[in-house]
This record gives structure tokens, C-alpha cells and sequence, in this order.
């Protein structure tokens, strides 16, 4: 659970009705979104053209790309993503415009006065209150991230998405999601609907197998990276022509990777068109809190150079080793208990100066002490702190606070850069 929090009496009070919804937090599947949505009319059904993307890492980014591309041609996109970084309303994005507090209360309370008796989940009513409100809102284009997975993933409910993506795989939420990187591919691919283009990365060959197991059965037609379009450096091509991808906002080679995505999923759709020049100049100001990004002057970082990133998983540590090689940064570093911080730092070791470990509040994560003694093992100067700011003190540039999408939030808060 995501634990939100909201400065305004109303929202916190439909915040805390959130909080306590159970046991539909521990279960995936789809029985009882599709209940709930059917009491409110189905609004799923009434949705503009639907992006919608899976994968474990590079998700979010790969819908903040489309969102600027589809922005820069004039048009407006609904987006629904998870979790947020400091405040609820980041989660819906209504036609450009952060959800606010008057009307995400009433919404909150009007999802889940119709909820009340169906064991739905945090991530269920949330998720039927974006569609609600989507439906009720006119705009061009809905882009929808998927929550966890893809197969039984609340989102995985629109019957005839304009576009379905799959950025990159990895090992992430096992106990929802299977062992294998072949079980994950598989869920992640079940967001395939018949008819639909899907465009996704090429994978290991393991989860080549299931997602194009999942696929043909679903009657999708993949449009695969190396088969249906390419990208060599900035160099993208497909059926439609060459393009050269522009300098990004957003740093690391990995987020290339997600803006050609990006692309080949709006060239491999025919719900909107603009021509490709807008689109590029989109994608070239994209930008997406909390990944790789170099914060800026504040009340925590000072003028030192720091960079927050999000990432939690093996992946995230190997596109982040690769973005910052050849560097040294004192990394700071909380991670919750469920994921794999000594795979984590193993990764990331080449380019750490020294470590110092954080709680995260509020959630349940693996005590500094512990972080501390493996980072100790890699041969790092390693030392705790009771949280960031104390982290912080007396630490020169560069510096890099990682390890998880909460404890990242809080950093921006305390930087004061709100995600807008």
C-alpha cells in the first residue's frame, strides 16, 4: 500500500477510507475491478484512444514520452500512472492537468461509496476512478500504465486499446509474478488484445517464448525491435523511414531505448496522427520525475551536484552502472525489504565512492546496519543515518540517492521540486 497523504482535510479523509481497503491489496485479478466498474457504468468503454504499457522498468518514462509527443502536436492525453512521488493527485492526469483536490475528493468518495462491499484493492479504486473520470472529460488520447504486470493488472480491462508497449523485463515482484524471467514476460504480454498492434523491445529468449506465446494467443500483432523497427545509436527506422531520435531531458542511453519505443508506438497506430517533426520536438523536453534526474538547488542538496533516481531491481541498477560509468558518487540508498539490495549494490559498486543507508519511513525496509555490512562487503566505506538530511551532511559532489520510488518522493519534498 502506498500509504498517500494529503494536506487537504477532504482528500485525507478519502485517503484513509483507501487505506484501509483489504484483502484485494494481496490478490491480482481482475473480478473485482470489472465489478466495480460495471456499477459505474463502465467507463473503460468510453475511454479516448487508449496507449497502454507494460513493463518492469522504463514504463513511466516510456508514457512521459508519448504524453510530450502527443502534448507538442496540440492534442491532450488523459495519464494514468503509479505510485506517485509526493502527492496522490499525480496518479491522473486529467487532459493535461494534475487532478485536483476538490474533485479527486468527490471522486475518491464517489468510487468508493459504490466499492464499499467488494474487497477492492488501493490500486483498484484508484484505477476506476482515473477511468471515471477520463470518460467524463474530453481529450485526444488516454495513456495508461500498467500497475503490476499486465495480465490480471486492474488497468487490463480496455477492451480495444489503440496501442499496447512493453519496455524492458526484468525480475521484479516475484511473489505476484512468478520466478522466472520467462513467468514475468508472460504477464507482462497478457495486456495483448486481439487485433491490436504491440509493440515491444526484443528479450532474452526465454521471455521471447512467452511473450510470443501470449500474444498469438491473444490474435495481437507484435511489432518487434529488430524486426519491425530498429534503433542504432539515435538512429530509429522503421517501415515509415528513418528518424534521428533527439538529446534527451531525461538521462541515461536507457531512456533512448524508451523514446523509440515510444515512437514506434505512435507510428504503428492509426488512432491519432501528427507529423513526425512535432513528435520528435515532444519527446526532445519529456521529462519524468525521480529517474536519473539531476536535482536543483534547494533546501537539501544545496548547489551540490545529486541525482535522484527511483530504481529498485537489478535492471534499474544496470541501466543506472551504465548512465554513470566512469564516475565515483557517494550513493545514499534505502530499499524496501522485498527487494534485492545486495544484487543492487553489487551492480552499482563500480561507480560508488562510498554508501550511507537510510530508512524509509513509513514503510517496511531493510535496516541501514544490514545495508551497511553488505556494502562493507564489496569493499565500500559504508556508514547509516537516521534519514536523508543527515545522509547528506557533510557529503561533497557528486552524490546519488537511490534505492526506491518512496524514498525518492520524500527527497523532492524536502528539495522542494513537487512532481507538476
Amino acid at each position: 500500500m502506498d500509504f498517500a497523504r494529503s494536506a487537504d482535510p477532504a482528500v485525507q479523509r478519502q485517503l484513509e477510507r483507501l487505506a484501509r481497503l483489504s484483502p484485494g491489496r494481496d490478490i491480482l485479478g481482475l473480478e473485482r475491478i470489472t465489478a466495480l466498474l460495471a456499477r459505474l457504468g463502465n467507463p473503460e468503454r468510453r475511454l479516448p484512444p487508449v496507449f497502454h504499457v507494460a513493463g518492469t522498468n522504463g514504463k513511466g518514462s516510456t508514457c512521459a514520452f508519448l504524453r510530450a509527443a502527443i502534448e507538442a502536436a496540440g492534442l491532450t492525453a488523459h495519464v494514468y500512472t503509479s505510485p506517485h512521488l509526493v502527492r496522490f493527485n499525480e496518479r491522473i492526469r486529467v487532459a493535461g492537468a494534475l487532478l485536483e483536490d476538490a474533485m479527486l475528493a468527490a471522486l475518491l468518495e464517489e468510487v468508493l461509496d459504490r466499492a464499499e462491499d467488494l474487497n477492492a484493492s488501493f490500486f483498484e479504486v484508484t484505477t476506476a476512478a482515473a477511468f471515471l473520470v477520463f470518460s467524463r472529460t474530453p481529450a485526444d488520447a488516454c495513456i495508461v500504465e500498467v500497475g503490476l504486470g499486465g495480465r490480471l493488472d486492474a488497468t487490463n480491462v480496455v477492451p480495444a486499446p489503440a496501442c499496447c508497449g512493453i519496455a524492458a523485463l526484468g525480475i521484479d515482484h516475484q511473489s505476484f509474478l512468478g520466478d522466472t524471467l520467462a513467468e514475468i514476460a508472460g504477464e507482462k504480454a497478457g495486456i495483448a488484445r486481439s487485433g491490436v498492434p504491440i509493440v515491444t523491445l526484443a528479450y532474452p529468449d526465454e521471455a521471447e517464448r512467452s511473450v510470443d506465446a501470449a500474444v498469438v494467443r491473444a490474435g495481437a500483432r507484435r511489432l518487434k525491435r529488430g524486426e519491425a523497427w530498429f534503433l542504432e545509436g539515435r538512429l530509429y527506422r522503421d517501415g515509415y523511414g528513418e528518424l534521428v531520435l533527439p538529446p534527451l531531458q531525461l538521462a541515461g542511453a536507457h531512456q533512448l531505448e524508451n523514446a523509440a519505443l515510444a515512437v514506434a508506438m505512435l507510428r504503428h497506430q492509426q488512432a491519432i496522427r501528427f507529423p513526425d517533426v512535432v513528435m520528435l520536438a515532444g519527446i526532445e523536453g519529456a521529462r519524468w520525475p525521480a529517474r536519473l534526474q539531476q536535482l536543483g538547488a534547494g533546501p537539501l542538496v544545496g548547489s551540490r551536484e545529486a541525482w535522484l533516481d527511483g530504481g529498485h531491481n537489478v535492471s534499474a541498477a544496470e541501466a543506472l552502472a551504465a548512465a554513470l560509468a566512469g564516475r565515483k558518487l557517494h550513493l545514499v540508498i534505502g530499499m524496501l525489504a522485498n527487494k534485492d539490495v545486495s544484487s543492487f549494490l553489487r551492480l552499482l559498486a563500480p561507480v560508488v565512492r562510498s554508501v550511507t543507508a537510510v530508512p524509509i519511513d513509513g514503510h517496511d525496509h531493510h535496516a541501514p546496519d544490514d545495508i551497511a555490512a553488505l556494502a562493507r562487503g564489496l569493499s565500500l566505506g559504508a556508514s547509516t543515518a537516521p534519514d536523508v538530511p543527515a545522509a547528506l551532511a557533510g557529503l561533497e559532489s557528486p552524490i546519488l540517492i537511490a534505492g526506491s520510488l518512496y524514498l525518492a518522493g520524500q527527497i523532492l519534498e524536502l528539495n522542494g521540486e513537487l512532481p507538476q
